[in-house]
């Protein structure tokens, strides 16, 4: 359980909302997004106004397939647990509960005393590879690769695919200390990790502005 790898934060932030007087079941969502894992069409970028409910969707996405937690009395008695609602395929909701590798990443989080792109970023990129070398101590993880040849190299060598959840995509182009250049940087971050990439069994974003325009 680390800081972005299977992160206690959004099971604890979904356990707060299932636990309020006006919680709204939306656990079907979750029968609608089985049936990407590991396909083509596996990336999804939700995009709509703010206050929207975006952030209590990623957060229980990652609760619910995340390792290293134990979700069964948290998502007790809602609808995922009833019946394959709207999927398209047939599945045994605990067969995905719990069982996958999640990297969540809340992209508004800025780090203390963060002054340029390069603080922010590396924040980010940092502790994925503190998290991956910790849960792969086996593999003597170089530190110093780029974060997606630190994840291809653990699917060759392991078998291991990952789930993303990033909520929050484009809080970083309204940060102050961002500029054109750094925007496009952060494009292109987000490119070589995601893009095409062979580790990448699931990618579920939100943001307000819609990615494909950027």
């Amino acid at each position: 359980m680390g800081r972005f790898l299977n992160s206690i934060i959004p099971y604890e932030a979904y356990r707060r909302i299932a636990n309020s007087r006006y919680f709204v079941d939306k656990t079907a969502l979750l029968s609608e997004l089985v049936p990407a894992l590991d396909l083509e069409e596996r990336y999804f970028c939700i995009t709509r106004p703010r206050r929207f409910g975006k952030s209590v969707m990623a957060h229980m996405i990652a609760a619910f397939f995340e390792k290293d937690m134990d979700s069964s009395t948290l998502f007790e008695g809602l609808e995922i647990t009833k019946g394959n609602i709207g999927s398209s395929i047939d599945f045994d909701y605990k067969d995905h509960m719990n069982q996958h590798q999640v990297i969540f990443i809340d992209f508004s989080t800025v780090p203390e005393q963060c002054r340029s792109y390069q603080d922010y970023i590396s924040s980010i990129s940092t502790g994925i590879k503190d998290d991956l070398a910790e849960a792969y101590p086996e593999l003597s993880i170089d530190q110093m690769q780029s974060l997606w040849d630190i994840l291809t190299n653990i699917f060759q060598k392991t078998g291991d695919r990952f789930l993303f959840v990033m909520d929050e995509w484009d809080a970083l182009f309204h940060m102050p200390f961002v500029q054109k250049k750094e925007k496009d940087a952060y494009l292109l971050f987000l490119k070589m990790m995601l893009k095409d990439r062979v580790y990448v069994e699931f990618a579920y974003m939100t943001g307000v502005l819609p990615i494909a325009k950027y």
